[in-house]
């Protein structure tokens, strides 16, 4: 049991560490075909858009490990639920946080970052990272489920036990 939570713990670093990369690459091919900044207020600061993709990260990372290491090896599922829940979040913690850095940056005005943090809701940005979310906790589902059923290292035909 211990070894099949640290091979969802490490698979999840993996996929957290992939939904950064989908986050990274997706933005930067919005804002070409958008011709549109991702943060596109200037006032809140170059900080405010890594703390968001910051914090989806870490949420999605914390999430995939609960739903790695809370369901033993052999029971593990493919839950679309679970993954629609850990997008929809990522989306609402991807607006939120950005509302918050900016307000924590510039305490003067709190109410334009809430507005900012409104706003973000309904941008492609937002968006995609619920999107990634989704995908990435699906793909990470069928990761643990492939690798519970099959139990081993994968082999190549002829290494097949069966066949002998």
């Amino acid at each position: 049991m211990r070894d099949d939570r640290t091979y969802a713990a490490v698979v999840a670093v993996f996929a957290a560490f992939l939904y950064l990369a989908i986050l990274i690459g997706a933005f930067g091919l919005i804002s070409l075909a958008t011709n549109s900044e991702v943060i596109a207020d200037p006032d809140a600061g170059p900080l405010v858009g890594p703390i968001m993709t910051g914090s989806a990260t870490v949420l999605v990372l914390v999430f995939l490990i609960a739903i790695g290491t809370r369901v033993p090896g052999d029971k593990q599922r493919i839950s679309p639920g679970a993954a629609l829940a850990v997008g929809f979040s990522a989306y609402i913690v991807f607006a939120a946080a950005g509302g918050i850095a900016g307000a924590a940056g510039d305490p003067s005005r709190p109410f334009h970052y809430f507005v900012f943090a409104f706003g973000q809701l309904g941008s492609w940005y937002a968006i995609t990272a619920g999107i990634a979310a989704f995908v990435v906790t699906l793909l990470y589902q069928l990761v643990l489920v492939g690798r519970f059923r099959d139990r081993g290292r994968p082999r190549w035909p002829w290494e097949r036990p069966e066949d002998e």
